[in-house]
């Protein structure tokens, strides 16, 4: 049977899309108001070359059929704001909340479209800032081994000797201490393996640094699983900024700042511990879908494909 055959008898005879309601617009955006709830989400994605489509879904339906409320080209807030107020306002003011990350473009979206809902920033998105600011501190003493390991090349070419690297106890050298130290920096101590956990108390003592980089991390994923109002969790908040200005780390200061700006988005999580983790469930199924169709060269026709599944 010739695929290529069958999916354009579907496209073109089988399926109604050539009558689809959404079909003229589809490739700019598409709404679908019925599916409207109180919880939502709004998070972007990317289907082919790196073009971003903003997702706005009901977290009600959980990823299943009513998921989709709007899919949108790009992620300019005038852009997403002038699709989203098609939507009659009395079922926008229902909306109670919305989990997003800390893009200024959605932050504004949402303040604009679903006025009545808190705003709340993801807390994985907070999480992830913080072990990109530990990684940062790893990278930088990654180059500073790879350059300390090139100056000692040179001088044991001069010296007409070859060149032995220091090898640890575990059988890394410096340069690939650090590099292979990657994935356990992401991980809680708990979750080590044997040789992960032989392997941070090598780096910590070498680079105490980089451990106090990831103490600071772990504390602020505590604020998220231990604290249970927003009391609780701004004072946990405020006495890990007072750590981070103790440290002096740069990366971990810029991080302390943008969660000062954010902290409103970021507290009311404790409302209801709501995470986008449905948003990005639901991208993870997109990009299944697009997976499996091969790519997506026919735009409208795979949204049109993706609205019948989720919308």
């Amino acid at each position: 049977m010739d695929g290529k055959q069958l999916q354009q008898q579907y496209k073109h005879h089988l399926s109604d899309y050539s009558t689809w309601e959404q079909k003229e617009h589809a490739g700019e955006w598409m709404l679908f108001e019925q599916n409207m709830g109180r919880y939502l989400s709004i998070d972007e994605t990317a289907f082919a070359s790196g073009e971003l489509y903003t997702i706005v879904t009901n977290k009600e339906a959980r990823g299943r059929r009513g998921s989709i409320i709007a899919m949108i080209k790009g992620t300019q807030a005038d852009q997403l704001s002038e699709v989203l107020k098609r939507i009659p306002k009395r079922l926008r003011r229902l909306v109670e909340e919305v989990t997003l990350d800390m893009a200024a473009s959605m932050n504004a979206t949402v303040q604009r479209c679903f006025p009545n809902a808190h705003r709340v920033i993801d807390r994985f998105h907070v999480q992830k800032l913080a072990f990109e600011a530990v990684q940062e501190i790893r990278i930088n003493h990654r180059w500073q081994a790879l350059e300390e390991e090139n100056i000692a090349i040179d001088l044991a070419k001069r010296q007409g000797r070859a060149y032995q690297p220091d090898i640890l106890p575990n059988g890394d050298s410096a340069k690939q201490l650090l590099a292979r130290s990657r994935y356990l920096l992401f991980k809680h101590p708990g979750a080590w393996t044997r040789e992960q956990r032989q392997r941070a108390e090598l780096l910590f003592t070498r680079y105490p640094i980089i451990h106090k980089g990831y103490q600071l991390s772990l504390r602020l994923g505590e604020v998220f699983r231990h604290c249970t109002s927003k009391e609780q969790a701004f004072k946990k908040l405020a006495l890990w900024y007072n750590d981070v200005e103790e440290a002096g780390l740069p990366s971990f200061r810029t991080l302390a700042r943008t969660i000062q700006h954010h902290y409103l988005g970021i507290l009311n999580f404790f409302n209801n511990r709501a995470t986008n983790a449905a948003a990005e469930s639901f991208n993870a199924k997109i990009k299944a879908f697009r997976n499996a169709m091969r790519g997506v060269r026919d735009v409208e026709f795979f949204l049109f494909r993706l609205s019948k599944i989720y919308a």
